[in-house]
């Protein structure tokens, strides 16, 4: 068999293609927002921050007529803006009525749920401990929920032992949406065995979409050589998968396009799993798997771990048009 120009010689590898993967239900629903904003609106319509980390999104919503900012006071008065999906402050919200103009806001609803959790905490005079990767856009958007001084960001199992709270017994925490969930576990259990009066969750706030896509990354790492995750490097759920499948012992990369695979870190694999971010389109996985089937004699198997038919509305100032 003759040599592909500038590759690997070809031969004979399975895919375990990971189910699910890729877009969730609150990708789907801001990504929605903008392009329903730009045929509601007419261009330009501004979005604060990157509607979702993924720059294939971006840029196809850009071609569009969106204009992405990164603060409220790039956007001029008259101009529609989208409030990205993982959330803000509740200055920006405040900023954008002050100055009367028509926003919109793509937050996931289960991050919205995230919010709330703080304000019934905040309510009731408890210190909420924010379990999240410091400067990440959804950790500035919910500590941006309560008042200066009331929320105290837990970045590791360190920070856990080493908080020192002015009232034990008056404690509650909320997470980020994309976290590990293992690495998650293990600060809670550390917090819960220094305050045993903490306040936990109604329902654990990593997401639904985070959890789905870490079980089938890590089922697919048991079989497979190599892990190739799709996704931004920017995106937390993303990056969490590469750890989860090295965690499980399988060698795993990260990939914004197929011109970003690293052959020669290929070299002598047999079985390759792939995965996506919540935020990489599939188009992007068909473009790697078309690659993977240009240098090797590839087969596909689809590797199903949940089943998901999560559906979020669109705000009500869109309903006429959705």
């Amino acid at each position: 068999m003759s040599e592909v120009a500038g590759s690997i010689e070809p031969n004979s590898i399975k895919i375990l293609l990971a189910n699910p993967r890729g877009f969730c239900a609150g990708v789907d629903r801001a990504i929605k927002i903008v392009e329903l904003a730009i045929k509601k609106f007419g261009a330009p319509v501004y979005v604060r921050h990157e509607i979702v980390h993924n720059r294939y999104v971006v840029e196809g919503l850009e071609s569009i007529g969106a204009v992405f900012v990164d603060e409220l006071d790039e956007v001029p008065d008259d101009a529609p803006v989208v409030f990205s999906a993982h959330g803000v402050p509740k200055s920006v919200p405040a900023e954008a009525e002050r100055r009367e103009m028509i926003y919109v806001d793509a937050t996931c609803p289960l991050v919205s749920k995230v919010h709330r959790a703080v304000e019934r905490h905040q309510a009731k005079g408890r210190h909420v401990l924010m379990i999240g990767h410091e400067g990440h856009p959804e950790v500035i958007g919910t500590m941006g929920q309560a008042e200066d001084g009331s929320m105290s960001l837990i970045e590791t199992v360190e920070d856990a032992k080493s908080f020192e709270p002015q009232n034990p017994d008056s404690l509650a925490y909320v997470t980020q949406t994309t976290l590990s969930v293992e690495d998650t576990a293990d600060v809670v259990a550390t917090l819960e065995g220094r305050f045993p009066q903490l306040t936990n969750p109604r329902k654990e706030d990593i997401c639904y979409a985070t959890t789905n896509r870490q079980t089938a990354v890590k089922e697919i790492a048991k079989h497979a050589d190599r892990v190739i995750v799709i996704g931004a490097p920017n995106s937390s759920n993303s990056m969490r998968l590469v750890e989860v499948s090295e965690k499980g012992g399988c060698s795993a990369r990260l990939v914004q396009r197929a011109a970003d695979i690293d052959w020669s870190w290929l070299a002598g694999a047999t079985t390759v799993g792939i995965t996506a971010g919540a935020s990489a389109p599939e188009v992007l996985v068909e473009e790697v798997i078309e690659a993977l089937k240009g240098r090797y004699s590839a087969k596909v198997e689809l590797v199903t771990t949940a089943e998901e038919d999560v559906v979020f509305k669109v705000p009500p100032i869109l309903k006429d048009i959705a």
